[in-house]
C-alpha cells in the first residue's frame, strides 16, 4: 500500500511523536527541502554505486554501501564543497 502524505500529517501521528519527545520536520506540499539532501545521497549512491544487477545478498549489500558511506564522506569531492569531500570541509572551518 502506498503511503499517503496525509498519514503524517494525522493528529494521531503528531501527537504519538510529541508522545516520546519527538520533533516533526516536514516541509510544505510542494517543498521538499526537508528530503533534498538525503534524495541526492540516494541518488548518488545509486548511479555512482550500486551494481545494476544489484546485490546477492543483504549482507554483500550493507559492506558495498559501507564502503559508500566512508567513500561519500572522507574521499569523494562534492561541488557544494568546493569539490572537497565532508570530512576535508569540515576539518577547514574548524
Amino acid at each position: 500500500r502506498p503511503v499517503e502524505s496525509a498519514q503524517y500529517t494525522s493528529h494521531k501521528f503528531r501527537n504519538e511523536l510529541l508522545a516520546h519527545g519527538l520533533r516533526q520536520s516536514m516541509s510544505r506540499k510542494g517543498e521538499c527541502w526537508d528530503n533534498a539532501p538525503m534524495e541526492r545521497f540516494f541518488g548518488s549512491l545509486k548511479s555512482e554505486w550500486v551494481p545494476e544487477t544489484g546485490y546477492a545478498s543483504e549482507h554483500e549489500a550493507r559492506a558495498d554501501v559501507q564502503r559508500y558511506v566512508s567513500r561519500y564522506n572522507i574521499t569523494r569531492p562534492h561541488s557544494y564543497n568546493d569539490y572537497r569531500s565532508p570530512v576535508v570541509r569540515e576539518r577547514l572551518a574548524a
